[in-house]
Formats: structure tokens, sequence, C-alpha cells
């Protein structure tokens, strides 16, 4: 299980992420400078304990309505061969020294502890707690032995993760209301998030579809 440190990170996750996402094409923000604040989200243990794995859930006032965004990062003690375009910065740890912070689409363990967790096969863990699951996630899936690797594409809707087989698992980085699988989709992974006044909002995170 991953260990969470009480300490300090600098720069912050918020202030990487101010200035990473409006580089996306998902991104909905005005002219100006992302109003981030956290609003949720879960992690992935890494089974060598090596990488980090969280799914943070950020809403951002700065556009002509609120939104919400889904940003799955890693983080890792070294960069990641061949993936500097998913670098979304470094930071500082005041425990583990310097780390990189990915886009976690473009990182393979993230990427195959994502199918593992639609599956069914491991179990989401807290966002800021050790050792303690994370009850709010749920999942469906219809197929078995999904493949563990994808290769990420944005989109002006979100990100999608092409498996080998031709299946799509879609993330939504505008989470979806509800808590069911949309119509069509052979599983999901939902959850919640915060609301500007503190309600939990039930949403879908991801959603896979089959292939031709």
């Amino acid at each position: 299980m991953a260990l969470i440190h009480r300490t300090t990170v600098t720069p912050t996750k918020l202030e990487l992420l101010a200035a990473w996402l409006p580089t996306r094409p998902w991104y909905e923000g005005g002219a100006g400078a992302p109003e981030l604040a956290k609003a949720g989200g879960f992690r992935l243990d890494d089974p060598e304990g090596e990488v980090g794995i969280e799914f943070m859930v950020v809403a951002d006032d700065s556009g002509p309505r609120p939104a919400a965004y889904l940003v799955p990062l890693t983080y890792r003690s070294a960069p990641l061969p061949g993936a500097g375009h998913a670098l979304v910065g470094t930071m500082e740890h005041g425990v583990l020294g310097k780390r990189w912070a990915y886009d976690g689409c473009h990182d393979p363990v993230l990427v195959a502890q994502l199918l593992a967790l639609v599956e069914g096969r491991v179990q989401a863990q807290a966002q800021s707690l050790s050792d303690t699951p994370d009850h709010d996630i749920t999942r469906s899936c219809s197929r078995a032995d999904l493949p563990s690797t994808a290769t990420a594409t944005d989109d002006e809707d979100g990100t999608e993760l092409l498996l080998p087989d031709g299946t799509a698992l879609r993330l939504h980085r505008l989470p979806l209301p509800g808590t069911e699988a949309p119509e069509g989709a052979v599983g999901h992974v939902a959850g919640v998030r915060e609301a500007p006044d503190g309600t939990r909002v039930p949403v879908v995170f991801a959603t896979l579809r089959p292939g031709p």
C-alpha cells in the first residue's frame, strides 16, 4: 500500500496544474489563469511500490461556468523515458526529494492499474490516507482479461485509451453526472466529486466501450 506523507511539496500540485491545464484540448477555462481548488479523487497502488498514482479532481472557477476536471497523475523519482510530452512538471517533495509528475494516461504503470481497477482486480485507495480503501469508487466490467497496455489520445471530449484489441477506455476529463455506465458501455468507473457548497456529487470518471 502507498504511504501518504504529511509534508510540503514545492511547487504545489495545484500550481503545476494551473500552468498545464490550459494546454489541454479538453480544457474549458477562460483566457486568464485557472482558479483551482481540490475537489476529490482517489489513488491506486503500484505493485512495485515505485510510482505514485493519483486521480485528482480539481474545480476551476476561471471559465464562463464552473468546471471540474479529472487529472490522473503519476509521481516518479526519475524521468520516464520517452514521456517528455506528458510531463506536467517537477516538484520538490519534503520527504522523497525531487519528483517528476506526469499525465498518467501516458504512464504504463497507471494505465495497467486503471484497467485492473475496471476489471475489479485492484481496490481504489483513499486519496489522503495510507492503507485505506476508497469505497466511494465503484466499477463494472462485462469483459474479462483486458489487455494491460493502451495508447492515449487527447481530444476536446477527454482522453481515449485505445487497447490493442480495439476496446477503448474513455476518461471523462469533465466527469459525467451519475453512477451508472452509459448505454452501450461494457464497463465503467464511478465515484464522487465535491461541489463548491461541499455536497458530494456522483460522477462517472471512465467508460469502457467495445471495439469494432
